[in-house]
């Protein structure tokens, strides 16, 4: 049996709320775990028997993703990644519609499309088997989350015997259900039928009232899945392993907890051990070979060190991303922090943040800072002795002073 996958990227116009890591690399490819995100996705379409070809799908530059393709052929040698460009952003479900002769070549039986921006366990092959146990053209990802959050997302209602969609509603301005799209889906590829109904209704609706506003977006939540509850296509697996929408750059650090807890379960040999003569280690911690850890510092839980990051003496780091060429000096503290690339902490220094995990995508509050992670961008200096507490840092700055709760210009 032959599957595809599709990964969607989106464009440089998307992720803005994950500014200012985003200033220096795409969203998408943006190391958690020490890895980029979507290297997680590939990492788990590897392990589905029969997919041979993965197809990432966005508005970047052709030129964005050739490195990371270039190493994806390294890492999966059984997967042939390939990137097409739409020529404008054409909506979620548009790009797949665009290049649907190309998601078909070669006759593929179903198809995976999976949102570049989740974290998960990616229960691929389980939605496979679950897929082939009914007759609808879609399998989607569902978990639960707290009522109060679900409004934040797609909301699904399922008919528990046999978990068909009933109703599917995308960001409710009331409660419908606290069972989500995790924005994973598996597809017979007559979705392209569907699509084609989609594209030919929304023209039809500009047609009949001349003043309809109608874009040419074709948009997989509200065009596409809504249809097919309607019609008893929609089924929905629900995982009951973490999930996590990676929207805003606190978002990272929980994902990449999620991601090393996966590495714990099917690849420990990545994971940093206590060993004579080393760092102590806490719980979940990976770090790059190339990087340097003083035996005198204390890394952990849920902490990842990127390539040529230095960690000097008396160092304590716990639930942190260290970006590259990142130096933390002799007794400093990082703490529910992401450190960009070539940033340094002075000695005694403590960058600090406050663990988020409500599935915020909130940055400001009446013009005021919350609190959250940490941020550092790239090449930011911290002084000896000072405090950072719940900042987002620019680039290129040089922090002279104590911060607190701040986003600094």
């Amino acid at each position: 049996m032959i599957y595809k996958a599709v990964i969607l990227v989106g464009g440089p116009s998307r992720g803005t709320r994950f500014r200012p890591l985003s200033l220096n690399v795409p969203k998408p490819l943006f190391p958690i775990a020490g890895h980029p995100i979507i290297w997680h996705h590939l990492d788990a379409l590897s392990k589905v028997e029969g997919l041979k070809e993965v197809l990432l799908i966005g508005f970047y530059e052709d030129s964005v993703f050739q490195r990371f393709i270039d190493d994806a052929a390294r890492d999966f040698p059984q997967i042939y990644v390939r990137y097409l460009r739409e020529y404008q952003s054409l909506g979620t479900a548009g790009g797949l519609y665009h290049f649907r002769d190309e998601i078909q070549k070669n006759d593929p039986r179903q198809i995976f499309v999976l949102n570049a921006d989740v974290a998960c366990s990616f229960p691929l092959n389980d939605m496979v088997k679950f897929h082939n146990t009914h007759r609808g053209l879609c399998t989607i990802l569902g978990t639960k989350v707290a009522r109060e959050v679900a409004n934040r997302f797609g909301c699904l209602v399922e008919k528990p015997e046999n978990h068909e969609v009933l109703h599917y509603v995308e960001k409710p301005e009331s409660f419908i259900s606290n069972l989500i799209s995790c924005g994973i889906y598996l597809f017979d590829c007559a979705i392209f039928g569907e699509m084609k109904k989609a594209m030919q209704n929304k023209a039809n609706r500009v047609d009949q009232d001349q003043f309809q506003v109608e874009d040419d977006k074709l948009r997989l939540e509200q065009d596409i899945l809504r249809p097919l509850a309607e019609s008893s296509k929609l089924f929905v697996y629900e995982t009951t392993d973490a999930w996590i929408q990676i929207k805003t750059p606190s978002s990272a650090v929980p994902a990449n907890a999620l991601f090393l807890e996966q590495y714990q379960k099917t690849n420990p040999d990545r994971l940093l051990k206590n060993v004579s003569g080393g760092p102590t280690v806490v719980g979940l911690v990976y770090k790059h070979p190339s990087a340097s850890v003083d035996p005198s510092a204390k890394i952990g839980p849920n902490v990842t060190i990127g390539p040529r990051a230095v960690i000097g003496k008396g160092v304590r780091i716990k639930d942190s991303i260290i970006l590259d060429n990142a130096e933390i000096k002799n007794n400093g503290c990082v703490l529910y922090s992401i450190i960009g690339w070539d940033s340094k902490i002075g000695n005694w220094s403590r960058v600090e943040g406050t663990p988020t995990t409500d599935h915020s995508t909130t940055v400001t509050q009446n013009g005021v800072k919350i609190q959250s992670i940490s941020i550092l961008a790239k090449e930011v200096t911290v002084k000896d002795e000072i405090i950072i507490r719940n900042c987002i840092v620019l680039p290129n700055k040089e922090l002279k002073t104590s911060c607190h709760n701040e986003v600094l210009m």
